[in-house]
């Protein structure tokens, strides 16, 4: 499990477990400790699958754990 506590807003996330099952690519950023950019990078390039909903881009947690390789 990934031990860090990540802080989104206002919410605290103790492991990978602890996501919610969409998350936003700034959140993404915090989650791999990365700026914006290189997040937005990673999702845009589709090394990391996120999903447009609206206006926005969401990632789903099982993206993330596969990119982690946990």
């Amino acid at each position: 499990t990934y031990e860090r506590s990540i802080a989104m807003n206002s919410m605290v996330y103790h492991s990978v477990e602890d996501l919610p099952l969409l998350i936003t690519v700034p959140e993404l950023a915090q989650v791999l400790r990365v700026g914006k950019n290189k997040a937005y990078e990673l999702v845009n390039s589709g090394v990391i699958k996120g999903i447009k909903i609206g206006t926005q881009i969401k990632v789903p947690k099982r993206s993330v754990v596969e990119f982690m390789g946990i």
